[in-house]
């Protein structure tokens, strides 16, 4: 698979010769999604909470005597049937919204995604991406100098300058090869790569 080198104008200057393995792979649909679901199901928090019957702030006083009022009988006002009652299946915060995904499963995801990513011309490498300062308004710049939008930056090795910049930027987002994601790959339309976060890449998942 070749890949298109590009320089800070955004220029095509060569290409570079990819592993097939990892960026010339048939897409897999529904293992992606598997993968996707997973690594979003993993991050959940878990923490969301309801009340039962017996957690509401309600009185167990009886509301109304059980015959003769031509009502329906009433035991107490934390019942679920009633407004502000209780929760009948209340959710708990020691739920486990995780889902297991295979080490092999999880990198052919990642290999399938790349070479889908690749396959419509969303990748493209650059051999280095630095800045000299912490300057939004200079990684914006250079990115629209290259004629870049939504992009997605991974490096072989994390630049604080670069970080630093790219934090106000919405969207955009700077990380390392090894802190790559299936859902920061799908989210971004284009995907920039330095040349050695390419050759990491290879070693991670070939």
């Amino acid at each position: 698979m070749e890949l298109k080198l590009i320089n800070e104008q955004g220029e095509e200057t060569a290409s570079l010769s990819a592993s097939d393995t990892l960026f010339g792979r048939e897409f897999n649909e529904a293992l992606v999604h598997q993968v996707v679901t997973a690594y979003q199901a993993n991050a959940r928090g878990g923490n969301r909470a309801q009340k039962d019957r017996s957690a509401v702030a309600k009185s167990t006083r009886k509301p109304w005597r059980q015959k003769g009022t031509g009502r329906a009988r009433a035991g107490m006002a934390s019942s679920p049937l009633w407004r502000g009652g209780g929760k009948i299946f209340p959710s708990s915060p020691e739920e486990n919204f995780s889902h297991k995904v295979n080490k092999k499963m999880y990198r052919a995801g990642m290999r399938s995604i790349l070479s889908e990513l690749a396959r419509q011309g969303r990748i493209s490498v650059v051999e280095t991406i630095t800045l000299e300062s912490p300057k939004t308004k200079a990684l914006a710049q250079k990115i629209k100098g290259m004629g870049l939008d939504n992009v997605l930056i991974i490096t072989d090795a994390l630049d604080e300058n670069l970080y630093l910049s790219a934090r106000n930027l919405p969207h955009v987002m700077v990380m390392e090869s090894k802190s790559a994601d299936p859902v920061s790959l799908v989210s971004f339309a284009k995907v920039l790569m330095t040349r050695n976060a390419v050759k990491q890449f290879e070693e991670w998942l070939s």
